[in-house]
């Protein structure tokens, strides 16, 4: 059992009877030595009176206007003492809840996500003493439970239906759509369980003790975590890596009915609407889109910005929209919903910038946004600074202003992206195992899965020409591929955006099947310095869509001989 202690009015001397003015916590406030807790005042003087101990009030008895006098209980607490977990002997005589409460580790990882788990595992394999505290029962956060994954195995259902119905017009063709709900739903649980089975198994493997519970910092080395049984763990540690993610931003506008969901509700996939409007025309608005389209239901999307996928290459976004005209019944750009009602006939919403009336659906995506998970941690506790949208500020090795403490992934800034994360994880790590490490990283690749699928990284044209930087692209249609034209992707594009003076690769876009695999090789010329030669001059196999990287390359270096003849320019170089 945890030791509950009651705190009491200590000696105020000859004061007697004297009126509570305001009550400075509430029951679930963690206080500090000598935090004020109440404020007194008689006709002679205003007096705080402030908490004897460290650690969580768990019942406030007083209220303003109350008397009190020496001895009178203000509260119940639980006592701990700053900067550490309670001792093994406080914990024999119940002072923090079985599970090893009293333990101290040389690193604790809070979250669970593909950055968490990353950090876990790479300290482990350093030697630290590891402990990774989750609030779920399932390691792999969001991406792997309720986000990356689901959708993805969403998305090859979607395409894969799609597909057979466009080679039908190849001569296959195949009987009537028949859409069996349960059976996708255990295809994606089974694809999941899968995943989050193999990290149970690698964390087991490394002793990295796994503690399911909700943490908040009680002191800077010490952490309590809220059990699903109700009682309260703490862990001492040395180290301390943030990983906590992020949630999804839920629009005011909008009431709360079971019918208006983010990203993870739609992933659950109950049932198919008839009608749906996606609010956000990001990636994860564009890809739920495309699973919903692919299953029957007849999308409208709402944006606020002028365009799709705001900040990809306008090339890019005209192919993607010529691709998918066919999945939206409307698409309002500069515009958003400013009303919303929810009755028996369905989820009612007036969009200011479309047309006037009310449109009624039968489930609303809020894809507008995610938010950092960072409010509850108890960071203003022991004073580690977040900026003002509530992301933790970090260094390039990932400490926050308290060097023992770090943050990685969402909860540290954008772009919020699970492959950010992992990397930002094992600089942590070693960081934290006592190695020189530095998250040094030029580019973070972004990638949209839907059909076409879009991956672009780095300075895009439109950019570059916004800022006054001097660059040049160049654009391979897929037209001219002999492997797109053979699969029916002669849609697709390939661009490089060439910086003018040092003629180094900067960035690209890819539109069209597997962008998403290919864009590694763009991500690493940028690493690299490399420019344009450097890619043409690689042999790529042929036939395949991985080589109109290089035929972009040779486009720019003007010696490409797949497309008509254009100015060429001068080379230093011939060959390597």
């Amino acid at each position: 059992m945890e030791r509950v202690i009651d705190i009491l009015v200590p000696d105020i001397g000859d004061f007697k009877d004297v009126q509570i003015v305001e009550v400075l916590v509430k029951d679930g406030d963690i206080v500090d030595k000598e935090q004020g807790l109440i404020v007194v005042e008689s006709d002679k003087a205003t007096m705080e009176i402030p908490s004897p101990i460290a650690g969580p009030i768990k019942e406030v008895l007083l209220k303003v206007g109350d008397k009190v006098s020496q001895g009178t209980v203000i509260a119940k607490a639980q006592p701990i003492a700053p900067d550490r977990a309670p001792s093994k002997a406080e914990a024999q005589n119940g002072s923090a809840a079985s599970g090893g409460g009293e333990e101290r580790f040389d690193l604790a990882v809070i979250g669970g996500g593909p950055g968490g788990y990353s950090a876990a595992y790479r300290a482990a394999d350093l030697g630290l003493r590891v402990a990774m505290i989750e609030r779920y029962q399932s390691l792999g956060g969001v991406c792997l439970n309720v986000g990356c994954i689901p959708s993805k195995a969403l998305l090859h259902i979607a395409a894969a239906k799609e597909e057979a119905e466009r080679i039908a017009e190849k001569g296959v063709r195949f009987g009537a759509l028949e859409l069996d709900l349960n059976a996708l739903r255990s295809f994606r649980d089974g694809t999941i369980k899968k995943l989050t089975d193999g990290l149970g198994q690698m964390a087991r493997a490394r002793d990295v003790r796994i503690i399911n519970g909700v943490a908040r910092f009680v002191a800077s080395n010490c952490l309590a975590i809220d059990l699903d049984t109700g009682a309260s763990q703490y862990v001492e540690f040395e180290k301390c890596i943030i990983a906590t993610g992020s949630s999804a931003n839920k629009l005011s506008v909008f009431p709360k009915d079971k019918r208006i969901v983010t990203s993870t509700g739609a992933l659950q996939l109950k049932t198919i609407p008839k009608q749906m409007l996606v609010v956000g025309a990001g990636i994860i608005g564009l890809e739920m889109a495309t699973i919903y389209s692919a299953l029957g239901a007849q999308i409208d999307l709402v944006e606020r910005l002028p365009s799709m996928l705001a900040g990809v290459d306008p090339d890019a976004v005209k192919i993607w929209q010529s691709r998918n005209a066919h999945r939206f019944q409307h698409i309002d750009l500069n515009a958003g919903v400013v009303s919303a009602t929810a009755d028996s006939k369905g989820v009612s919403v007036e969009i200011e910038g479309a047309k006037p009336g009310r449109r009624t659906y039968d489930l609303v995506l809020q894809s507008a946004g995610r938010v950092p998970n960072s409010a509850s941690l108890g960071l203003e506790k022991i004073g580690v600074r977040c900026d003002a949208k509530g992301f933790v500020a970090v260094d390039r090795q990932m400490r926050t202003n308290l060097p023992h403490i770090f943050a990685i992934g969402d909860v540290a800034g954008n772009p919020m992206l699970a492959h950010k994360a992992v990397h930002e994880g094992h600089v942590a790590a070693e960081v934290a195992a006592g190695l020189k490490s530095f998250f040094d990283a030029k580019i973070v690749p972004n990638v949209a899965y839907t059909d076409p699928e879009v991956a672009w990284v780095g300075v895009m044209e439109h950019e570059a020409a916004s800022s006054g930087r001097r660059v040049r692209s160049a654009k391979f249609p897929w037209a001219a591929s002999g492997r797109a034209v053979a699969s029916g992707a002669s849609y697709g594009m390939t661009k490089l955006i060439i910086d003018q003076e040092t003629h180094r690769i900067i960035g690209g876009v890819i539109v069209g099947p597997h962008a998403g695999d290919m864009i590694g090789e763009i991500c690493l010329a940028i690493e690299m310095g490399a420019d344009a030669i450097d890619i043409s001059k690689t042999i790529h196999p042929h036939p395949t869509f991985g080589e109109t990287i290089g035929l972009a390359a040779e486009v720019y270096e003007g010696v490409c001989t797949d497309v008509l003849p254009g100015a060429k320019r001068p080379t230093k170089r011939a060959s390597h």
